[in-house]
């Protein structure tokens, strides 16, 4: 039996592999009924022939599935397993345990019931075409752990085919959380959130939409790192493939024309966001400007840990929940769902993203240090104000 050994901010948590795998044993979901079936009345009622009436008025008017069905409240967490946790390509079976618990997240932080649904193909014409298909059952789509470059396209032609909200979570979940903890590290370092030199290490997935947002809210010079080093619109893997979508984000990003790679990336900049395997060497720490701002995200390992990060940064944040400043999806997905949701929004947008991330930040500018960024996951406070601000940025 292993054991496993994760330090909190209190206490030592260790976790068995007894433990871990009797949790999981027999999955973690399961359906209850929200109405009685103790006697023939209330079978009546809740099947036949009393299930009738709602049907026949359904095909009458079809908004009453809105209403008298759980398909408009229901989140479908799909995935092929291309790209799960730290572990890769490991297919839609093994995906699934993880699937499993994000519907579980949805349940517990946004009252929203939530089934996962993975997926035995990674083309995406025939994911678009299963979802289609699958529509009347649900009422929003939260895409998970689908490998870039697949998932840009995937989620771009959903949004078009679909008319229910479609997020994918490893992309603007991570984005909102990065967009909220450094507005509040932007005002713990005394600068101003749009003047900030930005490095995102990683043009996946969450690379890109990190600096999709930050640009979104004004920030003008960011840079984003690959394994060949910083995008530039003249590098020539990227004047050779100009349709890409980090050829697209080098004529964005990058203002002024960096070259080479990390060293020069970071030499005068304030700030680094690593999404990717990549390590941060120390040295690199050193070229950053004076009370510099550190997000290592990668997980479980950091790009650069934080006792290392903390003798050059001012702010350091991982995604680990045994350091200060967990950078946590689930700050941000359940809320911005519900609020989507109950808004009766028919896309998650850009400024409904920016208005998940302000809510985020406020809730920790009372107490704010450079050890709380971040409201904690298990804050209570979260998931409500992430609604309320998502819904209004619907109707606004």
């Amino acid at each position: 039996m292993s054991i496993e050994t994760i330090a909190t901010d209190n206490d030592a948590l260790v976790l068995s592999e007894e433990e871990i795998f009797a949790a999981h044993e027999g999955g973690k979901l399961t359906i209850s009924s929200t109405v009685p079936l103790n006697n023939k009345r209330d079978l009546s009622i809740a099947y036949t022939p009393g299930v009738a009436q709602v049907s026949r008025a359904i095909h009458a008017n079809p908004e009453l599935a809105r209403t008298h069905t759980w398909a408009e409240r229901l989140v479908v967490v799909v995935s092929d397993g291309t790209a799960v946790l730290g572990l890769g390509n490991i297919g839609p079976s093994a995906s699934l345990p993880v699937m499993e618990g994000k519907s579980a997240l949805f349940k517990s932080f946004g009252d929203l019931d939530s089934i996962p649904l993975v997926l035995n193909t990674t083309n995406v014409d025939e994911i678009i075409e299963t979802l289609v298909r699958l529509r009347p059952s649900f009422g929003a789509v939260n895409l998970e752990d689908i490998s870039a470059p697949r998932c840009f396209e995937l989620e771009e032609r959903l949004i078009e085919a679909l008319d229910c909200p479609v997020m994918h979570d490893d992309q603007h979940g991570t984005a909102v959380v990065v967009l909220a903890a450094l507005t509040n590290a932007a005002k713990v370092t005394k600068r101003e959130l749009e003047g900030l030199k930005v490095v995102v290490s990683g043009a996946g997935a969450a690379g890109i939409a990190i600096a999709e947002i930050l640009l979104a809210v004004g920030i003008k010079d960011v840079i984003l790192l690959d394994s060949k080093g910083v995008v530039n619109a003249e590098r020539a893997d990227l004047v050779a493939d100009p349709g890409s979508v980090k050829a697209r984000m080098a004529q964005r990003t990058n203002p002024r024309g960096v070259t080479g790679g990390p060293g020069e990336g970071l030499t005068g900049a304030d700030v680094f966001v690593g999404v990717s395997s990549s390590k941060l060497d120390e040295e690199h720490l050193k070229l950053m400007n004076d009370q510099s701002i550190v997000f290592a995200l990668s997980n479980p390992d950091p790009e650069v840990l934080p006792e290392v990060a903390q003798k050059y940064a001012a702010v350091v944040a991982t995604g680990r929940s045994d350091f200060p400043n967990q950078i946590n999806n689930v700050l941000a997905f359940p809320g911005i769902f519900r609020g989507a949701l109950d808004a009766g929004a028919r896309r998650i947008t850009p400024a409904m993203k920016i208005a998940a991330a302000r809510a985020i930040a406020e809730l920790a500018e009372e107490d704010l240090s450079a050890d709380y960024i971040v409201p904690s996951p298990l804050d209570a406070r979260v998931a409500p104000a992430v609604t309320a601000a998502v819904a209004a940025a619907v109707t606004e």
